[in-house]
């Protein structure tokens, strides 16, 4: 069973920011590999903080030479500065149970068979904003974890698309692309429209 690195929704109502990068990483410190930049293809950087488990993979698996698809959160203040954090490393071959035979189907053919592909992003929030001049919108993204630190639990998104205003406080589902440091909204689907209204 190929397992999908950007898992299916599990309820209605659940926020989430987490995308898929093909990128080579390059640490900062070689002797301290949590932090440096993901590097694409087309050779642009994002800087990039390596969080507890995807860290102890990075150790033990991933060849620093070599690119891979990197399983990401996104955060940002603006559209010009993507900041990820990296939680998991998608190898269907390497670290997940897939069947390891010589006749390999390329990793970007397995992805498409999932309904994924590169840079590709899932954003799940409430529309706090919409700038119509520069084509921008905010979703707010609240993390379902039990953390005590209040201030990391809630964040925002900023995304280069556009959306009515009519839809503001509405809760979303954005399938978004990064393009260099931005993420651009491909298409969104509204969960529930304005419920703060209804009350």
């Amino acid at each position: 069973m190929l397992k999908n690195p950007i898992p299916k929704v599990t309820n209605k109502f659940q926020f989430r920011a987490i995308g898929i990068i093909y990128a080579q990483f390059t640490p900062n410190d070689a002797e301290q590999l949590n932090r440096g930049f993901l590097i694409d293809g087309k050779g642009e950087k994002i800087e990039t903080v390596v969080l507890g488990k995807a860290l102890s993979l990075l150790k033990k698996f991933i060849d620093l030479k070599k690119s891979y698809y990197w399983i990401v959160y996104p955060k940002n203040k603006n559209t010009q500065n993507l900041h990820l954090q990296v939680v998991g490393i998608w190898d269907p071959y390497q670290l997940n149970d897939f069947p390891n035979d010589s006749s390999k189907i390329n990793s970007s053919k397995l992805l498409e068979g999932l309904n994924l592909t590169d840079n590709y992003f899932s954003v799940r929030g409430e529309l706090v904003f919409v700038n119509t001049k520069k084509k921008e919108i905010v979703i707010k993204i609240c993390s379902s974890s039990k953390s005590k630190n209040l201030k990391n639990r809630n964040f925002k998104l900023v995304i280069k698309g556009e959306l009515s205003l009519e839809l503001l406080n509405s809760f979303v589902s954005l399938n978004t692309h990064r393009d260099g440091n931005a993420l651009k909204l491909i298409n969104y689907e509204v969960i529930e429209k304005n419920p703060s209204e209804n009350n």
